[in-house]
């Protein structure tokens, strides 16, 4: 037999009561702020597309609260600089979550980001990152909290090397050369890709790492006429790959060029000029220039502040549309704003319609990639612009 003393069944006879009570108060409704991290380089190795990044995720906090908010809730966003450095980033990840009480994060870099996941995980904090490097979301068990809704850098090459080889003309295997920034961003895509390529007939050479802030990069171009590449692929930011560009033509080689997403943009085009015409690259954000519907807020938006929208490059967008995707998460969480209910949140996004700005977005409990597809843009020195040459593709 099980004995209660008395003091026991008196407290449990009072909640009874005043839960059965007439009249009783419901329970208050939050109606504080939604705090939301943004981790942002602003200062750092890529800073020329982290800029306007943090720029359009402010400008779509801004967008919301003008329009009441989410559920009636302003959202404050506490966005600063990481400068690109890992220590940075661990230190405003703690304040985000200890003192500030955050529900989730805007992240940025893949070193960043892959030094945070335990972190992540542990503190339930969904954690949506400008990083797209495959082990980020390959395995949802293994990173629960981690969301992207950009095509992961290993998906991304594989589109670039799939079309190289589609449209390849000769009878000999295409020979492919990786170029990239020396950082795990960098080198992401490369072991996934090299696994894909060899298995559709693709040769690669040698990888190339580029050193930061290079204002030439011939040097390290001209060993690669002894056995000139078909195609160099870049993974880096879009100054430093504008950069390479110049290099490998000034180098002397005749090869085709790619860039994966973070290479794409107005800053390529304006540094590189007539030495990226011609230069393809996988991209999964529809540029201003586009037009396409979901566009239309981002104009006026701006046209209401007095900003001339077209100064605004793809990476804005980008930054503008991956909080417009956290937030519709937030709007629908499950049992309350917290990390494990805005998780829920996104997991219930299904073909997710950004208004033609990228593929729709789909999560569920089994895959945080939102995102397979990419379009191929080739680079036009002449119109000053980046125009779509296919439609969406999917990895393969």
């Amino acid at each position: 037999m099980i004995r209660f003393r008395l003091p026991t069944l008196a407290v449990i006879a009072a909640m009874v009561l005043g839960a059965c009570a007439p009249g009783a108060a419901p329970a208050a409704k939050d109606t504080g702020p939604i705090k939301i991290g943004a981790i942002c380089d602003l200062t750092g190795a890529t800073a020329d597309v982290g800029n306007p990044y943090c720029q359009g995720e402010k400008d779509y906090v801004e967008f919301v609260n003008g329009q009441g908010g989410v559920g009636g809730r302003q959202i404050s966003l506490i966005a600063d600089d990481y400068a690109y450095q890992v220590p940075r980033a661990e230190e405003l990840y703690n304040r985000f979550v200890n003192q500030e009480k955050v529900v989730a994060i805007m992240a940025w870099g893949t070193g960043d980001s892959e030094a945070l996941r335990p972190k992540v995980t542990q503190d339930k904090i969904p954690f949506l990152s400008a990083s797209y490097a495959e082990p980020l979301v390959a395995d949802v068990n293994a990173t629960p909290y981690n969301f992207m809704i950009g095509v992961t850098y290993s998906d991304q090459a594989k589109i670039l090397v799939k079309y190289f080889k589609d449209n390849w003309k000769e009878s000999r295997a295409p020979k492919v050369q990786f170029v990239v920034n020396d950082s795990p961003f960098g080198r992401s895509p490369i072991e996934d890709t090299k696994a894909y390529g060899k298995g559709i007939g693709v040769e690669f050479g040698e990888d190339i790492a580029m050193p930061g802030g290079a204002p030439d990069l011939s040097p390290q171009m001209l060993p690669l006429k002894n056995n000139e590449p078909d195609l160099i692929i870049f993974n880096n930011v879009a100054a430093p790959t504008a950069v390479g560009a110049k290099g490998a033509r000034t180098a002397g080689l005749q090869s085709s060029l790619a860039t994966i997403n973070w290479g794409i943009g107005e800053t390529t085009l304006k540094v590189g000029g007539d030495a990226v015409n011609g230069m393809i690259g996988a991209n999964a954000f529809a540029l201003l220039a586009d037009d396409v519907p979901g566009h239309k807020e981002i104009k006026d938006f701006n046209e209401k502040k007095g900003v001339d929208w077209k100064q605004h490059p793809v990476n804005y967008v980008q930054g503008w549309v991956s909080m417009k995707v956290m937030l519709e998460g937030v709007k629908r969480a499950e049992g309350g704003v917290t990390g494990e209910g805005i998780k829920k949140g996104l997991e219930a996004l299904k073909d997710y319609d950004t208004g033609g700005i990228t593929a729709p977005i789909t999560f569920s409990d089994k895959s945080h990639k939102g995102n397979l597809s990419a379009k191929i843009y080739r680079a036009d020195a002449g119109q000053n612009r980046w125009l779509p040459i296919t439609e969406y593709i999917k990895a393969t």
